[in-house]
């Protein structure tokens, strides 16, 4: 995983540290999607993954040290699962481990609210011969509900120890480390009995696979895997014997007389587990009816329904993005006025150094800054955007976007998911792209990275909003103006987002064809958010780890656009020779030769655009700011701009290239130069079309 975060008494560790040791043996931590396994995780060892409310959202092993009374521990938190059959990428991962990784034990995690889904998992690891503690969690929220249950009796019926916490409270994870102490116990974990046919078979093949398991993994489950004929399962068995157990004539006789098929073994098994679950909990789990199941599904008619679903989603993106705007601009001027305090510091410095004009202007009006510049503008919006995403996430309010966009994008032949990514997108398209990892198809994978940019990240905010102000609004300023702002912004991304619909299914019917596959998605109930946790994990796990992205190419795109802007060649700037260059082609889409350099020169970080265009007009050899936004349209006006224009601007703005940050995800996710430059190609194509045909349709 190569993982190195550091947090107070724990850390992330490697791939290649994982392994046990009498003294620090590997504990794997599993449950079903959406138990609060990975906030067990942090509480138990001090570190802060980012959780989420949708199968899939951790797609490899995070592992940290969970230190008890008794010694430390390597806490291993493997992908969320239904169960050990696994029909996903991520499910995949969560059963190798448990079953081949050779975990000296297995803290199955389970929700209260719905145990008897949740042991499902907990009896085919018990399967496997591994030690089982089983978790209960979210003790409080099934109370809520009227549920309780009877922890000793589930215990004395599935033969395993049994703890009941709320993964919140410490005092109920000490409990929890306590019992990680625990010597292991001397009782029979419960056996799941199938159909006549099946135990009779396993009968067989028991003591013919014994010698082969060696006590490593139990025969029990060896012998079930080669009755379900499950391939990759059959593979990674093995590679973890270093025998094929097909190839033992023993076995291939038995298999033979075995008239059930591998499909219909593995219903067979299905439905066993599902039976003795059932079973399990008849007793053990009791329900009083408090109608707090009643509240949620009377929110969800409102929030999922196709009457209000769609026009709450849109009302509430205007709200995320008024916030964001206006909430942003008060700490983006205080950091800029830091910051440029900083510049003016280091040019008395230089000053004082007697450094050549040049070095200065390199160096501190260059590289220094557009960095500035860039941290100023950006790291605002993406504070306040970021939280505000997390908290949706952590009410349970974004699996309810990914259902109500669900048919679109199936319509599409895409995956439902992709309305998290595209979420995503909205504060960062590098995060999106990331983010397309919780997708289990690398076809409906690629369609979610290729699509992103295709919704404007925070960084085109600013540029989009003063086009709109300026043009379409009106600079008078007051909440009625902003209030508007938001709802044209708003517009103009439900135009990003149809724009995705529409190129998803371009590319599902071409280079990317393929039926679109289904996933289980869980609603989540509405939970009352960790604020604190959602501003330490937004900020640590986003928005610095995107910040940092383009800070690192922010500086030397500085010193480049210097160069341009103060090297001339018959006393005219290469920035002005090359906008000239670039003209003709320009006023094809109804821009001019500077509009689209200030584009290409803000290849780095979209929040450099609006700057260097007023450089290029003003000719100042910095990046420069307008006094206000009706100086700046003054300024706009006296170069040629028309309504026309900005219409051009904003379509341009919405589709066009992705920045440097972006592009590098995308080459660091899919491994590919060939799709890296497809993610380049279809905005700007698609951009540059929708500019010629409004051009030549408005005039």
């Amino acid at each position: 995983m190569g993982l190195t975060r550091r947090s107070v008494g724990s850390r992330l560790l490697s791939a290649e540290e994982i392994h046990a040791t009498p003294d620090r043996p590997v504990i794997a931590l599993a449950g079903n999607p959406n138990v609060g396994k990975s906030t067990v995780f942090n509480g138990l060892t001090g570190l802060h993954q980012h959780t989420g409310n949708w199968p899939g959202k951790t797609v490899s092993n995070a592992v940290g040290v969970c230190r008890t009374d008794g010694g430390e521990h390597l806490l291993v938190d493997v992908p969320g699962t239904y169960s050990l059959l696994a029909h996903s990428a991520e499910e995949e991962v969560a059963r190798n481990f448990i079953c081949f990784g050779e975990p000296s034990t297995v803290l199955i995690v389970c929700d209260a609210t719905c145990l008897e889904r949740n042991l499902n998992l907990v009896l085919q690891t018990v399967e496997t011969g591994r030690r089982v503690i089983v978790c209960v969690n979210l003790l409080d929220e099934a109370r809520r509900k009227g549920i309780t249950v009877d922890l000793p009796l589930l215990q004395q019926r599935l033969g395993v120890p049994v703890i009941g916490v709320v993964a919140r409270r410490r005092q109920d994870l000490r409990r929890l480390r306590d019992v990680l102490d625990a010597p292991v116990g001397n009782g029979t974990p419960l056996t799941v009995r199938y159909p006549v046919a099946i135990e009779s078979a396993l009968a067989q093949l028991e003591p013919l696979v014994r010698p082969h398991t060696e006590g490593r993994i139990s025969e029990r489950f060896a012998a079930l895997c080669l009755l379900q004929r499950n391939d990759a399962l059959l593979e990674e068995l093995t590679r973890f014997l270093t025998y094929d157990l097909r190839q033992d004539n023993a076995v291939a006789a038995v298999l033979s007389n075995v008239e059930l098929s591998g499909e219909a073994v593995q219903q067979a098994v299905v439905e066993a587990l599902l039976d003795t679950a059932a079973a399990l909990c008849r007793g053990t789990v009791h329900r009083r009816d408090t109608g707090k199941d009643g509240i949620d599904r009377r929110i969800d008619r409102l929030l999922t329904g196709r009457a209000l679903g769609y026009p709450l989603m849109i009302v509430l993106l205007m709200a995320v993005f008024w916030l964001t705007v206006t909430g942003a601009n008060l700490p983006s001027t205080l950091l800029a006025n830091g910051l440029f305090w900083i510049q003016d510091r280091l040019t008395e410095w230089f000053t004082a150094w007697g450094a050549p004009a040049w070095l200065h202007g390199a160096v501190v009006l260059g590289a220094y800054r557009v960095l500035a510049w860039v941290v100023s503008v950006m790291l605002p919006p993406m504070a306040i955007f970021f939280p505000l995403f997390t908290l949706l996430e952590d009410v349970g309010y974004l699996p309810r976007v990914a259902y109500n966009l669900d048919h679109a994008f199936h319509k599409c032949r895409a995956c439902g998911k992709q309305a998290l990514t595209m979420s995503m997108g909205f504060g960062c398209n590098a995060a999106g792209v990331v983010g397309a990892r919780i997708i289990d198809s690398p076809r409906e994978r690629l369609l979610a990275v290729l699509t992103n940019t295709f919704v404007p990240c925070n960084g085109r905010f600013p540029t989009l909003i003063a086009i709109l102000t300026m043009f379409f609004v009106g600079t008078a300023g007051g909440w009625r103006e902003s209030l508007l702002s938001a709802a044209l912004l708003t517009a103009v991304i439900v135009l990003g987002i149809l724009m995705t619909f529409g190129v998803t299914r371009l590319l599902s019917c071409t280079v990317l064809k393929g039926l679109p596959s289904s996933f289980t998605l869980e609603m989540p109930p509405y939970r009352k958010p960790q604020i604190g946790q959602v501003i330490v994990r937004s900020l640590l796990d986003r928005t610095v780890f995107v910040l940092g992205r383009a800070a690192a190419v922010a500086a030397p795109a500085g010193l480049l656009i210097w160069l341009f802007a103060n090297v001339t060649v018959g006393n005219v700037s290469l920035l002005q020779h090359t906008a000239d260059l670039l003209d003709p082609f320009a006023r094809l889409m109804g821009l001019d030769g500077m509009i689209l350099l200030a584009f290409i020169l803000g290849f780095p970080a979209n929040e450099i655009v609006i700057p260097l265009l007023i450089m290029g007009y003003m000719a100042t050899g910095t990046l420069a700011e307008a006094e206000s936004l009706g100086v700046m349209r003054a300024l706009f006006l006296e170069n040629g701009w028309t309504w026309q224009t900005a219409v051009s601007m904003l379509l341009f703005t919405l589709f066009h290239w992705p920045c440097s940050t972006t592009l590098m995800t995308v080459r660091k996710e899919t491994g590919s130069l060939r799709w890296t430059w497809l993610a380049f190609l279809l905005p700007t194509v698609i951009g540059i079309g929708c500019c010629i045909l409004f051009t030549w349709t408005a005039t």
